[in-house]
């Protein structure tokens, strides 16, 4: 049995015991491949609905939650937001995505316990499972040769947003291709490579097709490079070609 033969074994697993025990099952984070892959499963045939959360609005890695279609209870995704803070600022480093998710994964712990993380001046904020909030507060104490303090973030409303950049250009079409080459500032023919290869991902779906066309609000993700929102377009030039908007992050 291959890697995802296993991974689709174990999330109907978790599908059917929501449906014989009345009760929600949950995955842990999973990474866009991932979600694709559940995404193409049919749980309604089960009697089980299939629903996705990553902490806060389009996160990258997201949990799934299992239940079945007439629970009649209140539920809650077990995810903690946990924020991380150089101890004495004025001495700190700059600290990237990269050396916060190194601290982590150096405690020992599996990548799929682990969220998104938010990148804040001084500080980030990284979703976690519930269950392992308690070891990450009591020893993630270092970040590369920064001290840092961490607290649980209790307040929603507390919950870091993604930092957006705007791009605007125009494109001979909408396609994911054109829109891609755009948000990355790249060549189309690297983009057209990136979706062959299955790098790109349309709401957490793969595309393999460059002739796909993204809808407005849609969250098109490249493995390696990051993410993008397409906003829409907003005029059409004279010579024909799209003048689009996104906002990358």
């Amino acid at each position: 049995m291959d890697k995802e033969e296993f991974f689709v074994r174990r999330i109907r697993e978790l599908a059917n015991t929501a449906y014989q025990r009345d009760i929600v099952t949950f995955t842990d984070f999973l990474n866009l491949n991932e979600r694709n892959i559940v995404s193409c499963q049919s749980f309604r045939k089960m009697g089980v609905v299939a629903e996705s959360f990553g902490g806060y609005e389009n996160a990258e890695r997201q949990m799934t939650a299992f239940h079945p279609d007439a629970l009649a209870f209140p539920w809650e995704y077990p995810i903690d937001c946990i924020r991380v803070r150089a101890r004495s600022p004025r001495f700190s480093e700059k600290l990237t995505h990269r050396d916060y998710l190194g601290a982590i994964l150096n405690l020992g712990v599996e990548r799929s316990v682990v969220g998104d993380i938010l990148i804040e001046e001084n500080s980030a904020c990284f979703f976690c499972l519930r269950k392992m909030s308690g070891f990450f507060l009591e020893n993630l104490d270092r970040v590369r040769n920064t001290a840092v303090v961490t607290e649980k973030v209790e307040d929603p409303g507390n919950i870091p947003k993604p930092l957006l950049t705007p791009v605007e250009g125009t494109c001979a079409s909408i396609r994911l291709d054109a829109l891609t080459a755009l948000a990355f500032g790249e060549s189309r023919s690297s983009a057209v490579k990136w979706i062959g290869e299955g790098l790109v991902f349309v709401n957490g779906r793969g595309v393999t097709s460059n002739a796909c066309v993204p809808e407005e609000g849609d969250i098109i993700s490249v493995r390696g490079k990051g993410r993008f929102l397409y906003h829409g377009v907003s005029c059409q030039t004279k010579k024909g070609r799209y003048r689009v908007k996104l906002f990358r992050y």
